[in-house]
């Protein structure tokens, strides 16, 4: 279960390295692929939660780290439109 960070870029065009506690959420971006900032924040939530209950299956808790990191990028969407778009840049582990 391998720490993943993936990288976005918000409709300002500013960056933000964000962290997923597993590669899980590889399966739920796409690199390159824009994303509306309302299916942006939905993708995360979905994503984190999947990473945090995978810690939790393996350690037994779940992983706050994922919790702060979902609550940052809910933060950083309400500056933007819906329908704004989020680019997710990549992947790094």
């Amino acid at each position: 279960m391998p720490e993943t960070w993936f990288n976005v870029r918000w409709p300002d065009d500013s960056r933000m390295r964000c962290y997923s506690p597993s590669s899980t959420i590889t399966q739920f971006f796409e690199p390159g692929a824009r994303y509306a900032v309302s299916e942006f924040v939905g993708i995360a939530r979905a994503a984190l939660t999947h990473a945090s209950e995978r810690v939790r299956a393996k350690y037994g808790y779940a992983c706050s780290a994922s919790a702060e990191q979902l609550a940052v990028i809910e933060r950083a969407a309400e500056a933007f439109a819906s329908h704004a778009t989020v680019t997710v840049e990549g992947f790094e582990r």
